[in-house]
Protein backbone atom coordinates (compact mmCIF):
# COMPACT_ATOMS: atom_id res chain seq x y z
CA UNK A 1 0.00 0.00 0.00
CA UNK A 2 2.80 2.75 0.73
CA UNK A 3 4.77 1.84 -2.55
CA UNK A 4 1.42 2.36 -4.41
CA UNK A 5 0.65 5.78 -2.57
CA UNK A 6 4.29 6.95 -3.18
CA UNK A 7 3.86 6.23 -6.94
CA UNK A 8 0.60 7.64 -7.13
CA UNK A 9 1.85 10.95 -5.51
CA UNK A 10 4.09 11.07 -7.96
CA UNK A 11 1.95 11.38 -10.35
CA UNK A 12 -0.12 13.74 -8.61
CA UNK A 13 -0.36 16.29 -11.35
CA UNK A 14 -2.01 13.66 -14.29
CA UNK A 15 -4.61 12.89 -11.48
CA UNK A 16 -8.64 13.58 -11.47
CA UNK A 17 -10.15 14.71 -8.42
CA UNK A 18 -11.66 12.08 -8.32
CA UNK A 19 -8.47 9.99 -7.92
CA UNK A 20 -6.91 12.50 -5.72
CA UNK A 21 -9.81 11.49 -3.53
CA UNK A 22 -9.19 7.88 -3.51
CA UNK A 23 -5.44 8.38 -2.53
CA UNK A 24 -6.53 10.06 -0.10
CA UNK A 25 -8.97 7.64 1.26
CA UNK A 26 -6.41 5.43 0.87
CA UNK A 27 -3.69 7.46 2.91
CA UNK A 28 -6.19 7.82 5.88
CA UNK A 29 -6.74 4.32 6.12
CA UNK A 30 -3.43 3.06 5.85
CA UNK A 31 -2.20 5.65 8.55
CA UNK A 32 -5.36 4.31 10.56
CA UNK A 33 -3.98 1.18 10.21
CA UNK A 34 -0.52 2.49 11.61
CA UNK A 35 -1.99 3.59 14.51
CA UNK A 36 -3.97 0.84 15.41
CA UNK A 37 -0.66 -1.60 15.54
CA UNK A 38 0.83 0.96 17.19
CA UNK A 39 -1.44 0.93 20.08
CA UNK A 40 -1.72 -2.77 19.74
CA UNK A 41 1.65 -2.69 20.99
CA UNK A 42 2.64 -4.18 24.51
CA UNK A 43 5.20 -1.59 24.32
CA UNK A 44 5.38 2.19 24.82
CA UNK A 45 6.53 3.97 21.71
CA UNK A 46 7.89 7.58 21.37
CA UNK A 47 9.15 8.78 17.94
CA UNK A 48 11.40 12.47 17.74
CA UNK A 49 12.67 14.20 14.44
CA UNK A 50 16.00 15.04 14.19
CA UNK A 51 15.35 18.24 16.47
CA UNK A 52 14.25 16.25 19.56
CA UNK A 53 10.42 16.93 19.28
CA UNK A 54 7.71 14.56 19.77
CA UNK A 55 6.08 13.78 16.52
CA UNK A 56 3.96 10.55 17.53
CA UNK A 57 3.17 8.41 20.38
CA UNK A 58 1.38 5.40 21.72
CA UNK A 59 -1.56 4.87 23.90
CA UNK A 60 0.79 2.76 26.32
CA UNK A 61 3.71 5.30 26.13
CA UNK A 62 1.37 8.35 27.39
CA UNK A 63 -0.13 6.07 29.84
CA UNK A 64 3.34 5.40 31.23
CA UNK A 65 4.72 8.54 31.27
CA UNK A 66 1.96 11.42 30.36
CA UNK A 67 3.39 14.11 28.17
CA UNK A 68 1.92 17.38 27.59
CA UNK A 69 1.26 19.17 23.82
CA UNK A 70 0.92 22.89 25.09
CA UNK A 71 3.21 24.01 22.58
CA UNK A 72 4.64 22.71 18.89
CA UNK A 73 8.45 21.84 17.99
CA UNK A 74 9.56 21.37 21.89
CA UNK A 75 11.74 18.65 22.55
CA UNK A 76 10.61 16.04 24.36
CA UNK A 77 12.44 16.22 27.46
CA UNK A 78 10.24 19.37 28.45
CA UNK A 79 7.17 17.66 27.46
CA UNK A 80 7.56 14.86 29.97
CA UNK A 81 6.31 14.91 32.82
CA UNK A 82 8.53 12.79 35.01
CA UNK A 83 11.49 14.59 36.26
CA UNK A 84 14.26 11.65 36.22
CA UNK A 85 12.78 10.15 32.61
CA UNK A 86 13.07 13.67 31.27
CA UNK A 87 16.75 14.20 32.12
CA UNK A 88 17.29 10.77 30.87
CA UNK A 89 15.88 11.69 27.71
CA UNK A 90 17.77 15.03 27.42
CA UNK A 91 21.15 13.80 27.94
CA UNK A 92 20.95 10.70 26.13
CA UNK A 93 19.45 12.19 22.64
CA UNK A 94 21.66 15.52 23.13
CA UNK A 95 24.51 13.12 23.16
CA UNK A 96 23.27 10.98 21.04
CA UNK A 97 23.69 8.03 22.45
CA UNK A 98 22.31 4.74 22.14
CA UNK A 99 20.73 3.18 25.52
CA UNK A 100 19.23 -0.06 25.30
CA UNK A 101 18.06 -0.40 28.68
CA UNK A 102 17.15 2.13 31.74
CA UNK A 103 14.93 0.97 34.61
CA UNK A 104 12.79 3.69 36.21
CA UNK A 105 11.07 3.10 39.61
CA UNK A 106 7.49 5.11 38.27
CA UNK A 107 4.29 5.86 39.69
CA UNK A 108 1.51 5.02 36.76
CA UNK A 109 -1.78 5.82 37.75
CA UNK A 110 -0.91 5.46 41.61
CA UNK A 111 0.70 1.87 40.95
CA UNK A 112 4.53 1.55 41.22
CA UNK A 113 5.43 -0.21 38.11
CA UNK A 114 8.72 -0.69 37.30
CA UNK A 115 9.69 0.58 33.59
CA UNK A 116 12.52 -0.20 31.27
CA UNK A 117 13.70 2.48 28.83
CA UNK A 118 15.24 2.66 25.85
CA UNK A 119 16.74 4.73 23.26
CA UNK A 120 17.66 4.40 19.42
CA UNK A 121 18.69 5.98 16.46
CA UNK A 122 16.22 6.15 13.04
CA UNK A 123 18.29 5.55 10.19
CA UNK A 124 16.66 5.46 6.71
CA UNK A 125 18.94 5.72 3.62
CA UNK A 126 21.87 5.68 6.13
CA UNK A 127 21.22 9.15 7.66
CA UNK A 128 19.51 9.26 11.14
CA UNK A 129 16.28 10.76 10.89
CA UNK A 130 15.30 10.99 13.95
CA UNK A 131 15.06 9.09 17.71
CA UNK A 132 12.71 5.99 18.47
CA UNK A 133 12.19 5.09 22.74
CA UNK A 134 10.46 2.51 23.75
CA UNK A 135 9.31 1.44 27.10
CA UNK A 136 8.68 -1.61 28.73
CA UNK A 137 6.59 -2.54 31.81
CA UNK A 138 8.97 -5.17 33.59
CA UNK A 139 7.42 -4.82 36.79
CA UNK A 140 6.03 -8.96 36.30
CA UNK A 141 9.32 -9.87 35.05
CA UNK A 142 11.89 -8.41 37.85
CA UNK A 143 9.13 -10.19 40.19
CA UNK A 144 9.33 -13.76 38.95
CA UNK A 145 12.96 -13.75 39.08
CA UNK A 146 13.02 -12.21 42.75
CA UNK A 147 10.49 -15.15 43.10
CA UNK A 148 12.51 -17.65 41.38
CA UNK A 149 16.30 -16.67 43.07
CA UNK A 150 14.10 -16.79 46.40
CA UNK A 151 12.69 -20.21 45.57
CA UNK A 152 16.22 -21.46 44.97
CA UNK A 153 18.24 -19.91 47.71
CA UNK A 154 15.62 -21.56 49.75
CA UNK A 155 16.33 -24.56 48.08
CA UNK A 156 20.05 -24.64 48.83
CA UNK A 157 19.76 -23.40 52.09
CA UNK A 158 17.66 -26.59 52.93
CA UNK A 159 20.79 -28.91 51.72
CA UNK A 160 23.01 -27.35 53.62
CA UNK A 161 20.56 -26.74 56.57
CA UNK A 162 21.42 -30.28 58.47
CA UNK A 163 24.98 -30.23 58.60
CA UNK A 164 25.81 -26.44 59.24
CA UNK A 165 23.26 -26.42 61.99
CA UNK A 166 24.96 -29.46 64.10
CA UNK A 167 28.87 -28.34 63.58
CA UNK A 168 27.39 -24.47 64.88
CA UNK A 169 25.03 -25.74 67.16
CA UNK A 170 26.63 -28.12 69.08
CA UNK A 171 29.72 -26.32 69.66
CA UNK A 172 27.81 -23.50 70.98
CA UNK A 173 26.55 -25.71 73.56
CA UNK A 174 29.46 -26.85 74.63
CA UNK A 175 30.77 -23.17 75.22
CA UNK A 176 27.44 -22.36 76.92
CA UNK A 177 27.65 -25.02 79.32
CA UNK A 178 31.53 -24.38 80.02
CA UNK A 179 31.28 -20.79 80.34
CA UNK A 180 28.72 -21.62 82.97
CA UNK A 181 31.12 -23.63 84.75
CA UNK A 182 33.81 -20.83 84.50
CA UNK A 183 31.32 -18.40 86.43
CA UNK A 184 30.91 -21.24 89.01
CA UNK A 185 34.49 -22.01 89.69
CA UNK A 186 34.97 -17.90 90.28
CA UNK A 187 32.06 -17.43 92.75
CA UNK A 188 33.49 -20.35 94.70
CA UNK A 189 36.98 -18.69 95.00
CA UNK A 190 36.24 -15.19 94.85
CA UNK A 191 35.82 -14.84 98.72
CA UNK A 192 39.28 -17.52 98.74
CA UNK A 193 41.10 -14.91 96.46
CA UNK A 194 40.38 -12.00 98.19
CA UNK A 195 41.29 -13.15 101.49
CA UNK A 196 44.95 -14.28 100.25
CA UNK A 197 45.12 -10.32 99.34
CA UNK A 198 45.10 -8.40 102.43
CA UNK A 199 46.91 -5.60 101.10
CA UNK A 200 43.81 -4.82 98.73
CA UNK A 201 45.29 -4.96 95.57
CA UNK A 202 46.98 -8.34 93.47
CA UNK A 203 49.85 -8.71 90.95
CA UNK A 204 48.47 -6.58 88.54
CA UNK A 205 47.68 -3.60 90.65
CA UNK A 206 44.39 -3.97 90.75
CA UNK A 207 41.68 -4.42 93.50
CA UNK A 208 40.73 -7.55 94.09
CA UNK A 209 36.43 -6.70 93.18
CA UNK A 210 37.58 -4.37 90.34
CA UNK A 211 39.32 -7.67 89.27
CA UNK A 212 36.30 -9.89 89.56
CA UNK A 213 33.94 -7.69 88.08
CA UNK A 214 36.44 -7.10 84.90
CA UNK A 215 36.01 -10.46 84.55
CA UNK A 216 32.48 -11.07 84.95
CA UNK A 217 32.11 -7.96 82.14
CA UNK A 218 34.03 -10.22 79.62
CA UNK A 219 32.10 -13.20 80.63
CA UNK A 220 29.15 -11.44 80.23
CA UNK A 221 30.00 -10.44 76.32
CA UNK A 222 30.66 -14.00 75.45
CA UNK A 223 27.50 -15.13 76.50
CA UNK A 224 25.96 -12.07 74.82
CA UNK A 225 27.50 -13.73 71.59
CA UNK A 226 26.31 -16.82 72.35
CA UNK A 227 23.06 -16.27 73.15
CA UNK A 228 22.77 -13.86 69.59
CA UNK A 229 24.45 -16.65 67.20
CA UNK A 230 22.35 -19.71 69.18
CA UNK A 231 19.04 -17.13 67.57
CA UNK A 232 21.02 -16.78 64.34
CA UNK A 233 21.43 -20.99 64.25
CA UNK A 234 17.23 -21.17 65.68
CA UNK A 235 16.70 -18.56 62.76
CA UNK A 236 18.13 -20.67 60.16
CA UNK A 237 16.51 -23.69 60.81
CA UNK A 238 13.56 -22.08 61.39
CA UNK A 239 13.82 -20.91 57.66
CA UNK A 240 14.93 -24.32 56.11
CA UNK A 241 12.90 -27.06 57.58
CA UNK A 242 9.99 -28.15 56.69
CA UNK A 243 6.99 -26.44 57.97
CA UNK A 244 4.19 -28.69 60.16
CA UNK A 245 1.40 -26.29 59.53
CA UNK A 246 -1.87 -27.08 61.29
CA UNK A 247 -4.17 -25.31 59.21
CA UNK A 248 -7.82 -24.49 61.00
CA UNK A 249 -10.84 -21.99 59.69
CA UNK A 250 -9.53 -18.78 61.02
CA UNK A 251 -10.39 -15.26 61.17
CA UNK A 252 -7.34 -13.08 60.15
CA UNK A 253 -9.17 -10.35 61.78
CA UNK A 254 -9.21 -12.15 65.35
CA UNK A 255 -5.55 -13.04 64.54
CA UNK A 256 -4.76 -9.35 64.26
CA UNK A 257 -6.72 -7.82 67.46
CA UNK A 258 -4.92 -10.82 69.62
CA UNK A 259 -1.30 -9.85 67.94
CA UNK A 260 -1.94 -6.08 68.25
CA UNK A 261 -2.69 -6.27 72.17
CA UNK A 262 0.48 -8.55 72.52
CA UNK A 263 2.57 -5.54 70.81
CA UNK A 264 0.61 -2.75 72.21
CA UNK A 265 3.02 -1.49 74.95
CA UNK A 266 6.30 -2.36 72.63
CA UNK A 267 4.38 0.32 70.09
CA UNK A 268 3.20 2.65 72.75
CA UNK A 269 7.06 2.44 73.89
CA UNK A 270 8.29 3.15 70.56
CA UNK A 271 5.77 6.50 70.40
CA UNK A 272 3.97 4.50 67.58
CA UNK A 273 0.35 4.85 66.97
CA UNK A 274 -1.38 2.37 65.42
CA UNK A 275 -4.53 1.80 62.75
CA UNK A 276 -6.84 -1.18 62.46
CA UNK A 277 -9.27 -0.87 59.54
CA UNK A 278 -10.75 -3.90 59.75
CA UNK A 279 -12.82 -5.45 57.26
CA UNK A 280 -16.28 -6.25 58.29
CA UNK A 281 -18.06 -9.87 57.64
CA UNK A 282 -14.49 -11.17 56.51
CA UNK A 283 -14.86 -15.31 55.11
CA UNK A 284 -12.74 -17.31 57.33
CA UNK A 285 -9.74 -19.08 55.46
CA UNK A 286 -7.61 -22.31 56.04
CA UNK A 287 -4.88 -20.55 58.40
CA UNK A 288 -2.32 -21.77 60.53
CA UNK A 289 -2.91 -19.25 63.83
CA UNK A 290 0.61 -19.49 65.10
CA UNK A 291 2.91 -19.28 62.37
CA UNK A 292 0.59 -16.51 60.65
CA UNK A 293 1.07 -14.50 63.76
CA UNK A 294 5.09 -15.01 63.96
CA UNK A 295 5.04 -13.44 60.21
CA UNK A 296 2.36 -10.73 60.88
CA UNK A 297 4.73 -9.81 64.16
CA UNK A 298 8.25 -10.17 61.90
CA UNK A 299 6.54 -7.21 59.38
CA UNK A 300 5.27 -5.33 62.89
CA UNK A 301 8.92 -5.42 64.24
CA UNK A 302 10.22 -4.17 61.19
CA UNK A 303 7.88 -1.48 61.35
CA UNK A 304 8.76 -0.41 64.75
CA UNK A 305 12.40 -0.55 63.56
CA UNK A 306 12.15 1.65 60.13
CA UNK A 307 10.11 4.27 62.78
CA UNK A 308 12.98 4.94 65.18
CA UNK A 309 11.30 8.74 65.87
CA UNK A 310 7.87 6.96 66.11
CA UNK A 311 4.92 7.24 63.28
CA UNK A 312 1.66 6.01 62.67
CA UNK A 313 1.19 1.84 61.72
CA UNK A 314 -1.41 0.38 60.23
CA UNK A 315 -3.41 -2.66 59.21
CA UNK A 316 -5.68 -2.76 57.05
CA UNK A 317 -7.74 -5.86 55.94
CA UNK A 318 -10.52 -6.60 53.54
CA UNK A 319 -12.17 -8.84 50.54
CA UNK A 320 -10.96 -8.52 46.60
CA UNK A 321 -12.53 -11.37 44.67
CA UNK A 322 -11.14 -14.89 45.69
CA UNK A 323 -8.75 -13.41 48.01
CA UNK A 324 -8.28 -11.54 51.59
CA UNK A 325 -6.21 -8.96 51.67
CA UNK A 326 -4.02 -7.93 54.40
CA UNK A 327 -2.07 -4.18 54.09
CA UNK A 328 0.39 -3.89 56.46
CA UNK A 329 1.63 -0.25 55.99
CA UNK A 330 4.10 2.22 58.47
CA UNK A 331 5.43 5.94 57.77
CA UNK A 332 9.33 5.10 58.22
CA UNK A 333 12.13 5.43 56.30
CA UNK A 334 10.76 3.56 53.00
CA UNK A 335 13.36 0.48 51.27
CA UNK A 336 15.52 1.78 48.59
CA UNK A 337 14.78 0.96 45.08
CA UNK A 338 17.82 -1.38 44.75
CA UNK A 339 16.56 -2.95 47.67
CA UNK A 340 13.14 -3.90 47.46
CA UNK A 341 13.66 -7.29 45.07
CA UNK A 342 16.51 -8.74 47.28
CA UNK A 343 14.35 -8.35 50.89
CA UNK A 344 12.73 -11.90 50.92
CA UNK A 345 16.24 -13.28 50.39
CA UNK A 346 17.83 -15.04 52.81
CA UNK A 347 20.50 -13.08 54.83
CA UNK A 348 19.85 -9.80 53.11
CA UNK A 349 19.89 -7.33 55.84
CA UNK A 350 20.32 -3.56 56.30
CA UNK A 351 20.41 -4.35 60.09
CA UNK A 352 23.62 -4.01 61.96
CA UNK A 353 22.49 -7.04 63.85
CA UNK A 354 20.22 -8.61 61.98
CA UNK A 355 20.13 -12.46 60.81
CA UNK A 356 18.86 -11.56 57.54
CA UNK A 357 15.82 -14.03 57.87
CA UNK A 358 13.11 -12.50 59.61
CA UNK A 359 11.40 -11.67 55.98
CA UNK A 360 12.71 -14.73 54.46
CA UNK A 361 10.64 -17.14 56.99
CA UNK A 362 7.36 -14.42 56.20
CA UNK A 363 7.82 -15.00 53.03
CA UNK A 364 7.56 -18.34 53.47
CA UNK A 365 4.76 -18.90 55.91
CA UNK A 366 2.29 -16.75 53.71
CA UNK A 367 3.49 -19.18 51.13
CA UNK A 368 2.88 -22.26 53.19
CA UNK A 369 -0.89 -20.53 53.16
CA UNK A 370 -0.57 -20.47 49.45
CA UNK A 371 -0.69 -16.89 49.64
CA UNK A 372 1.80 -14.19 48.49
CA UNK A 373 3.01 -11.27 49.70
CA UNK A 374 4.28 -7.86 47.50
CA UNK A 375 5.91 -5.02 48.96
CA UNK A 376 5.62 -1.03 47.72
CA UNK A 377 7.83 1.04 49.54
CA UNK A 378 9.28 4.79 48.91
CA UNK A 379 12.11 6.16 50.93
CA UNK A 380 11.59 9.10 53.44
CA UNK A 381 7.56 7.45 53.08
CA UNK A 382 7.19 4.32 54.10
CA UNK A 383 6.78 1.11 53.38
CA UNK A 384 3.25 -1.42 52.98
CA UNK A 385 3.65 -5.06 53.08
CA UNK A 386 0.76 -6.52 50.98
CA UNK A 387 -0.46 -10.40 52.00
CA UNK A 388 -3.16 -12.18 49.56
CA UNK A 389 -4.49 -15.61 51.07
CA UNK A 390 -6.86 -17.44 48.90
CA UNK A 391 -10.84 -17.86 50.03
CA UNK A 392 -11.69 -21.58 50.12
CA UNK A 393 -14.30 -22.40 47.60
CA UNK A 394 -17.09 -22.83 49.82
CA UNK A 395 -16.46 -19.53 51.54
CA UNK A 396 -16.64 -18.22 48.26
CA UNK A 397 -19.55 -19.80 47.60
CA UNK A 398 -21.19 -18.25 50.84
CA UNK A 399 -20.12 -14.61 49.31
CA UNK A 400 -21.75 -15.28 46.11
CA UNK A 401 -25.04 -16.64 47.62
CA UNK A 402 -25.26 -13.44 49.95
CA UNK A 403 -24.35 -11.45 47.24
CA UNK A 404 -27.24 -12.57 45.36
CA UNK A 405 -29.85 -11.74 47.63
Amino acid sequence: MRHFIRRALQKINKLTMEQIQALLFSTAAEIDRLETVLDSLTEGILVCDTEHNLILVNKLAERFIPVSYEQENTPIWISVRNEEVADFLETTLINGDRVEEREFDIDVKGTQRLLSIGVLPLVRDHQVTGSLIYIEDITEKRGKEAKLRRAENLASLTTLAAGVAHEIKNPLGSLSIHIQLIQKALTANREMFINAHPAGQDHIGQKPMEYFNLLNKYIAVINEEIDRLNRIVVDFLFAVRPMNMEFREGDINNIIEELIKFVGYELEEAHIKYILELGENLPLVDVDERFMKQALLNLIKNAIAAMPQGGTFTIKTETQDAEIRISVSDTGIGIPEDNRLKIFEPYFTTKENGSGLGLTLVFKIIREHRGEITVKSREGEGTCFIITLPIPPKEQRLIAYGGDE
